[in-house]
Formats: structure tokens, C-alpha cells, sequence
């Protein structure tokens, strides 16, 4: 019999009315009592490390849930995590990236309706996130409306609606109906359980000062002039596949600026579905490729959580750019 650890952060799911709205007050025990497991399929225990509503999530809080994790790895075989849905992403990459020789499923989950309510979607996603952490599989996902997602490939694309999440640039990884799983057998592969493997260790440093800029037509290049005195990385979602205005607002030179100060600058794109690419453009192809990340197909969400854990954990912008640039999930050709 597998056992399971619900692990409660708190989110929506979790949540009751109160004068100003919702707020997270429901411990881990209160929700399971309201999932129908069958006793004989799975031993689960549950615990409650903090109730927040995931607008307030930081980084420091993903090391909080990785160490609870990692405290936890050799006493259970899979774990699933309660979370609030709009910062759902942002956890999943970031532990993606936090844990190494992660051999056991962790699955996020929470909900878009309060698990108390009769309309709630909680019920089903916690149920479903139970039973994806019974199977053989490893890493970090979303679980969310029938569908397992890979941690670094979640964004939030709806705030009302069941099917909130969407698997962008890469097949989900399985769904499940009547607690039957069926797996994407293309990329099946990568999220297997390996029969070796080391013990689980987490990265234990990050970066937060970065920025994410998204460029708009006309935009004005002070904005650079203070990233480069305060920060020491940012992220700049272009035009298309990779457009920078060099034009009369030399948006292109403010950011060569950064390179030479030594910014960690990533190059990303506006667009969800089909990513970056450096020089199809003239207008893509005025920065320095080798001291430019090129951030390829991956999401915002996905580029904060990465590029805040390489900036604390690499020293030099080659190790940083080696490390962002990697994919961590890949279709296979």
C-alpha cells in the first residue's frame, strides 16, 4: 500500500467566506475528510506548514515546502501539495528546479471554488491529485481538471472556470477519468522512475532581484536606467519571436547596457504558444547572443522560478545561460 502526504499551503481551496472575501483557514485534516479514498488503496496522512492565500507566496516560502519534502521523502511514496491557483505555476517550476534526483511523484493542487462549496472543483482535483501520487512516475507537476501537467510547463489561463491550467508548448503528461490514468506515451520516458538513483537534495539559494519587463510600443527607456542601479536580472518579454525596438527609443542600447554591467538579461516573448527564437528578425538580433539568454519555448512563470534559482546557485553568466537554456521536458523529434 502506497503512502501518501498531503502537505496544505493553503489557496482557494482551502478557504472560507469571510466579510472581505475569502481567506485560507482549512486545515489539511478538514480536507481530507471531505476526498472519498478508499482506505484499502493508500495509507494518507496530511499536514498543514502554512495557510495563505498564494497571492502572498515567496521564494522563501518554495524552500519551506521543498524541506518539508525533502524531511518527509523517505517515509512516503508520493506527495501531493494544496495551493492556491495563482501563483500555482510559479511554485511548481521553481521546486521543479529546487529539488535534484527527485524519484517520486509531487503533485500540486488546489482549486477555483472553496472545497466547502457545493459547486467547489476541490473535491476532484484533491481525489485525482491522490491518485496520480500512487503511480511510479517522478517529478514535479500540476494537477488540475483531469489533467497532469509538467511543473515547468503550467501557466494559469482562466480565473473562473474548471479547466484553469494549461500545458504550454508541450503535451499534458497524462489525464485521468474514473481514477484511471492515460499517459502521453510520447514523452512518457522522461517521468518514469528510475531503478538507481541518488538520495533527493535540494538547491538551498536564489536570487529574487530581477524583474520582469514587458515591452509595449513607444516605451520609454528609463525604466533600464533604474533596473541596472537596482537590480541584477531581468526579463524582457519582446514582440513575436524575439523583437527589440531599435528605433528612435534605443530600447535595444539600454539593454546592451545591462549586458555590459554585468544584468543577467533573458530574452523571452508575449506570446504563449511557440516561443523565442534569436536572428529571424534584424530587430531580433540586436543583443550580444553569447551573454543574451535566449529563453526558447519556456513560460514566464517558468523563467522567473529558473532564472532566480541559476542566479543563486551559478556565479558566471555562461553557468547562468548554460543552466536557463536547458530544457528541463522536451518533445522528443
Amino acid at each position: 500500500m502506497k503512502r501518501i502526504l498531503i502537505v496544505g499551503t493553503g489557496g482557494t481551496i482551502a478557504s472560507k467566506k469571510h466579510d472581505l472575501g475569502l481567506r485560507p483557514e482549512l486545515t489539511i485534516d478538514e480536507l481530507v475528510k471531505l476526498i472519498n479514498i478508499p482506505k484499502d488503496i493508500c495509507s494518507l496522512e496530511g499536514t498543514t506548514i502554512m495557510n495563505i492565500d498564494s497571492t502572498n507566496m515567496t521564494p522563501d516560502k518554495w524552500f519551506i515546502i521543498a524541506n518539508h519534502i525533502k524531511q518527509n521523502y523517505e517515509l512516503f511514496d508520493g506527495f501531493v501539495i494544496t495551493h492556491g491557483t495563482d501563483t500555482m505555476a510559479y511554485t511548481a517550476a521553481a521546486l521543479t528546479y529546487i529539488f535534484y534526483n527527485l524519484n517520486k511523484p509531487v503533485i500540486i493542487t488546489g482549486s477555483q471554488y472553496p472545497i466547502t462549496e457545493a459547486y467547489t472543483d476541490g473535491i476532484q482535483n484533491l481525489t485525482e491529485a491522490v491518485y496520480f501520487a500512487m503511480e511510479s512516475i517522478s517529478g514535479v507537476f500540476i494537477c488540475f481538471d483531469g489533467d497532469l501537467i509538467a511543473g515547468t510547463r503550467a501557466t494559469k489561463i482562466k480565473t473562473r472556470s474548471y479547466d484553469a491550467f494549461e500545458s504550454v508548448n508541450f503535451p499534458v503528461v497524462a489525464q485521468i477519468k474514473h481514477h484511471k490514468v492515460k499517459y502521453e506515451t510520447r514523452i512518457l520516458d522522461q517521468f518514469l522512475q528510475k531503478e538507481k538513483f541518488d538520495p533527493l537534495e535540494i538547491r538551498r539559494k536564489y536570487n529574487d532581484r530581477i524583474l520582469v519587463i514587458k515591452m509595449i510600443p513607444g516605451m520609454h527607456t528609463d525604466i533600464f536606467d533604474f533596473i541596472k542601479e537596482h537590480y541584477e536580472g531581468v526579463i524582457i518579454e519582446s514582440f513575436g519571436l524575439g523583437g527589440i525596438p531599435n528605433n528612435e527609443y534605443s530600447i535595444a542600447i539600454k539593454l546592451n547596457e545591462l549586458i555590459e554591467a554585468g544584468i543577467v538579461v533573458v530574452l523571452t516573448t508575449q506570446c504563449l504558444e511557440e516561443g523565442v527564437e534569436y536572428g529571424v528578425y534584424e530587430v531580433g538580433s540586436l543583443l550580444p547572443q553569447d551573454k543574451t539568454i535566449i529563453a526558447g519555448d519556456f513560460n514566464t512563470e517558468t523563467l522567473v522560478a529558473k532564472t532566480m534559482i541559476a542566479m543563486g546557485n551559478f556565479n558566471t553568466i555562461e553557468e547562468i545561460k548554460e543552466y536557463i537554456e536547458k530544457p528541463h521536458t522536451y518533445l522528443p523529434k
